[in-house]
């Protein structure tokens, strides 16, 4: 009688490896037990680690339907053939080629992005990266670089992290696409743009960001995917586009967690 062979990728429960195989199941169970998926937003217990309950998936406002190509702010009306693009990007039209985000900045996502920033929530990074992943799909391009916004040096010692930063690697592991946290660095400390008026934040930026020397040539002809917590006039963005343009990349595309509205 000729003997069945195994299913492909079963683990043999006798070998060594199934062993292991059944420990760290185990150890699985141990820590679900002892430490149960809880949301990322209020704390309640949750089916599944690094999610959100009900109630706060219902409070946390996801961007969806028509919005503007450019910005990624939501705006009236239906999508058409057309590009649709908000009053401001009309008017002003950002340097990159398109860009999205996954929350309007207000209650519930306002509160998840300031406990990643602020909050030494670090690990909101990762449910944070499937959104934009979500949300960003449609910018993502093959062989396409990510890179976070910079932080200063000094403020870097501060905070201990770069939100962006953590941003952008996390979704490089949700995309399977390069990120290169360095690629763009602080020139100098600029002032706290809370409060001020996109003017007012153009000029602190100017000449601010630029490309790591030894990251120049990484960028030649490749397409960019910049990576942001909170993007409010896109004055920080438009700097980050500017210093990869004079370093010669073919198109740059912005994504953002949070979009503040244009109304707020």
């Amino acid at each position: 009688m000729a003997l069945r062979s195994k299913r492909e990728g079963a683990v043999d429960s006798g070998s060594f490896i199934g062993r292991k195989y059944r420990i760290a199941q185990r150890i699985q169970t141990a820590l679900a037990l002892i430490y149960p998926p809880r949301c990322m937003g209020c704390g309640e217990l949750t089916e599944s680690d690094f999610g959100l309950c009900g109630a706060c998936w219902r409070d946390t406002p996801f961007i969806g339907g028509t919005i503007c190509e450019s910005c990624g702010v939501p705006v009236i009306g239906s999508a058409d053939r057309f590009r649709t693009e908000c009053d401001d990007c009309l008017k002003a039209p950002p340097p990159w080629k398109a860009g999205r985000a996954a929350l309007l900045y207000d209650g519930k996502a306002r509160s998840l992005v300031l406990a990643l920033k602020h909050g030494d929530r670090t690990e909101l990074a990762r449910p944070a990266a499937r959104w934009l992943a979500q949300s960003g799909r449609e910018l993502l391009r093959p062989e396409m670089v990510i890179a976070p916004v910079p932080l200063h040096w000094s403020r870097l010692l501060k905070r201990r992290y770069n939100q962006s930063a953590l941003l952008a690697r996390n979704l490089g592991r949700e995309t399977g696409l390069e990120c290169v946290p360095d690629l763009l660095v602080r020139k100098r400390r600029t002032p706290v743009l809370d409060g001020k008026t996109a003017q007012e934040r153009g000029e602190a930026l100017e000449g601010a960001i630029g490309v790591h020397p030894r990251r120049a040539l990484h960028l030649k002809g490749r397409d960019i995917l910049l990576v942001d917590d909170v993007m409010t006039s896109g004055a920080t963005l438009t700097a980050c586009t500017r210093a990869c343009q004079v370093a010669g990349v073919n198109h740059i595309f912005v994504l953002a967690l949070a979009r503040v509205a244009k109304d707020a």
